[in-house]
């Protein structure tokens, strides 16, 4: 039930707009892809439309899908370009972005979507199939965060999305490359926030559950209505604009949308004579219990953290 203070907030809301922005969108040939640049474009953004236009499993090469989107928005009244770079490239990645630069100017916004699937249990899965799935969700990504990253420096501004997946950070049956990519995905958006604070560089994830070219013979027709891909570009265009927080992990799907934490239990200190495999053993219901847990902010934090518990144990503090 939607309450009158809440119709009242939603009402006097500020529009987001992404006027005299540049936005970068690999991937965007279809589905997720499609609807962020159609969105972005929507709100005033100019847009370079990215795929490679490879099949589900990477295959192939086309155009036709970025040059659609790109149409699409043009009769609409934006601006867009087509391109299509393979994200595994470096080189080609790096001509997109000058071709953004030499078009528009600048570089705004990029959001890594692009992606490949080549589903089997770890005891099928080829070294080739592992690897081409990594290539392209995790390289690829890190290809054209770093393509972009001198500009965003130099203009200091910039927001870069990755695209996560609860496959990884929860796991999923036949998905070990998708999964290992996905949550790597994590780590480069914690290192890269850290590194571009300083820049007003600001680096978040997406994890969406959408039906897709990749996920639309996993549900029944309810289901697939209920996961519209358009139900998720909200949580991305928040994520890349203005007031964008960073180092922030949004899961979305089906109206649903809620943040992923890393976290750590409080955890306990063994005294010296004590560190062996039967004591943690022993402890390890204290260990693991979630009653106090802690979000740590950089790497180092958790170790000035333990450092200090150790030296105030041993009475140096």
């Amino acid at each position: 039930m939607t309450t009158a203070s809440q119709t009242t907030a939603s009402s006097t809301q500020t529009e987001q707009r992404f006027d005299d922005r540049v936005a970068i969108v690999t991937g965007a040939g279809n589905g997720l892809g499609r609807n962020h640049a159609l969105q972005l474009a929507a709100r005033g953004a100019r847009v370079v439309v990215n795929d490679f236009g490879g099949g589900r499993d990477g295959a192939g090469a086309s155009t036709a899908a970025a040059q659609a989107v790109v149409d699409e928005i043009v009769a609409a009244g934006g601006q867009a370009i087509a391109d299509g770079a393979n994200v595994c490239d470096p080189d080609a990645v790096q001509a997109m972005a000058q071709r953004a630069l030499d078009t528009w100017g600048r570089i705004d916004i990029l959001i890594n979507n692009a992606g490949i699937l080549r589903d089997k249990s770890f005891a099928k899965m080829s070294a080739d199939d592992f690897n081409a799935v990594v290539d392209v969700h995790l390289l690829g990504a890190a290809n054209c965060a770093r393509a972009v990253w001198p500009t965003m420096r130099a203009q200091e501004y910039g927001r870069i999305l990755m695209t996560s997946s609860t496959s990884g950070v929860f796991g999923n049956f036949g998905q070990a490359n998708y999964g290992a990519a996905k949550t790597a995905l994590i780590g480069l958006m914690n290192v890269l926030h850290l590194e571009g604070l300083r820049y007003g560089i600001k680096v978040n994830a997406l994890l969406p559950t959408a039906a897709t070219r990749m996920t639309a013979e996993l549900f029944d027709a309810d289901s697939l209505r209920a996961l519209d891909p358009s139900f998720v570009t909200p949580a991305a265009l928040f994520l890349v604009g203005e007031a964008a927080p960073s180092r922030t992990a949004l899961l979305a799907g089906a109206g649903t949308y809620a943040r992923l934490a890393v976290v750590e239990t409080e955890g306990v200190y063994l005294p010296p004579d004590q560190r062996t495999p039967e004591q943690i053993a022993a402890h390890f219901d204290e260990i693991a219990s979630l009653d106090k847990i802690l979000e740590t902010p950089e790497g180092f934090a958790h170790v000035s953290r333990i450092l200090t518990r150790a030296k105030q144990a041993e009475g140096r503090a």
